[in-house]
């Protein structure tokens, strides 16, 4: 079995653990997740997967994304934009967010992951992950940017 198709399986697993049924929809929506780089927002997965399942409405795929995140299945990535985006991966990792255009993209730094946090959060309540969010402006951007200057 090949990489993807044991995620999916691991995937139908979990859906099944966590009480869900198996739908085509709930898979193709997983597995098109696992495919992106880009923390797709529900409308670009809802444009991605009509040729797959054409009658697949937005509403399916939003009630499908939170229904997915809300059992810890997938990830809702948190940004200054009003849409939500979302992945399929689990392993650790940060995200670089560009204001300008609001291309996310996956970054590891073990330091970061190492950082202990201060005693007094503790008072706040339970810490359960923790993950960081660098804001900026992306090369592609700061290339247009500096065209249309020239």
């Amino acid at each position: 079995m090949d990489p993807l198709e044991e995620k999916i399986a691991a995937f139908e697993t979990a859906c099944r653990k966590a009480g869900l049924k198996v739908t085509r929809q709930r898979r193709e929506i997983y597995r098109e997740l696992l495919l992106s780089t880009d923390h797709p927002s529900a409308e670009a997965l809802h444009q991605r997967l009509r040729g797959i399942l054409p009658g697949i409405s937005l509403d399916t795929v939003y009630r499908t994304l939170a229904t997915l995140a809300s059992a810890g299945l997938i990830k809702k990535v948190e940004t200054s934009e009003s849409l939500s985006r979302f992945e399929a991966t689990f392993s650790r990792h940060h995200h670089l967010i560009c204001r300008q255009c609001g291309q996310i993209q996956d970054f590891t730094w073990s330091f970061l992951d190492e950082v202990s946090l201060p005693d007094e959060i503790g008072d706040w309540g339970r810490i359960d992950s923790k993950n960081v969010v660098v804001y900026g402006i992306c090369s592609t951007c700061l290339n247009q940017t500096h065209k249309k200057n020239f």
